[in-house]
């Protein structure tokens, strides 16, 4: 029999929550019957939403009315106290009465939370913001995506050895191939600490991934690598620039297929394979971003996902727990 993971749920963070995320439980329960979840949140919202496709026994719900707002900073989220939804939630895997902890809220609020709450992996000095990204031959992580803007060669080495043990974690059958996102591929190329990084990584025995050099912004989604490391500031730059680009060709694609008689008659013989372009590049699938680092797996799903985007993230939170990404990171680091 599979082991119970329990996943501490904050059930009050994002768009359309607590409905979501409880719309979220039960779509991920149907293919994961060995999951219990902890819920976070206030009883009288979350209790109408809960129904009988959701065992009784799969589920405790916490009761607090504190919660973090989407719009507080950081700091003001922390000082919003220790009974909000989220604060309690990071605290039940600081306790280990839950494997691993999940959020649609705040991020820079979960990130100061979870480090106030948790301890640092042994010799890792900063946790990383990670991320699954699809790319032609099936999915890369990438991280930091803005937890860290500012970097040292050791941080980026860290980062490597935090994304592959993810990414064996989620994909234990593929090997980890890690690339530094950098302007251009020759070695003389980038800042010094991306160009230190590089040499350092080169003459390092890296037994738990092979390191391939560098990579450009235009190589992301090749497949060639599968594991991509940049700084916070590098990182979450390419994401956006990623995301805002997915969005703007699926909606010009749309207005086309669908502005004129020749469009739709058009779209309605390709039905099958814009279904597949849609798929491809719906945001929900890769939602989940892992905060790494911490001796507790830390997961913040996209405050605006709908319920199906929520049980992606879930279904991170159980792959991430039942793949030993923690102590995949310990063993690896040292």
């Amino acid at each position: 029999m599979n082991k119970i993971i329990k996943i501490a749920v904050d059930a009050m963070g994002g768009d359309g929550s607590p409905k979501k995320v409880v719309d979220g439980i039960i779509h991920h329960f149907k293919d994961n019957k060995n999951s219990f979840y902890q819920i976070f949140g206030d009883k009288d919202k979350i209790l109408p939403h809960i129904n009988s496709n959701l065992l009784n026994s799969s589920f405790e719900i916490i009761h607090t009315m504190d919660i973090v707002k989407g719009i507080d900073s950081p700091l003001e989220g922390a000082k919003r106290g220790k009974n909000t939804s989220m604060w309690l939630a990071i605290q039940s895997v600081k306790e280990k009465k839950s494997d691993v902890v999940i959020s649609a809220g705040n991020t820079g609020a979960l990130l100061v939370i979870s480090k106030l709450n948790l301890k640092m992996i042994e010799n890792i000095d900063k946790p990383a913001l990670s991320a699954l990204w699809p790319n032609k031959k099936g999915m890369s992580v990438v991280l930091d995506l803005g937890a860290n803007i500012e970097c040292s060669p050791k941080n980026l080495i860290d980062f490597s050895i935090m994304g592959s043990s993810l990414f064996k974690s989620l994909y234990p059958k593929d090997n980890a191939k890690v690339a530094l996102l950098n302007i251009g591929s020759e070695e003389f190329k980038g800042n010094e600490v991306i160009k230190e990084t590089y040499q350092q990584l080169n003459i390092r025995d890296n037994h738990d991934f092979e390191f391939k050099g560098y990579i450009e912004g235009n190589q992301l989604m090749n497949g060639d690598v599968n594991v991509i490391v940049a700084d916070g500031f590098t990182g979450n730059v390419a994401l956006k620039t990623a995301e805002g680009t997915a969005t703007f060709i699926t909606g010009e694609l749309k207005k086309t297929m669908t502005g004129n008689l020749i469009g739709k008659i058009s779209s309605l013989l390709n039905i099958s394979s814009l279904k597949k372009f849609k798929a491809k590049f719906d945001p929900r699938l890769y939602n989940g971003a892992i905060f790494i680092g911490l001796d507790s797996p830390v997961i913040k799903s996209h405050g605006g996902t709908d319920y199906i985007g929520f049980s992606n993230s879930l279904s991170v939170c159980t792959r991430v727990v039942s793949g030993n990404l923690i102590e995949k990171i310990r063993n690896n680091i040292n």
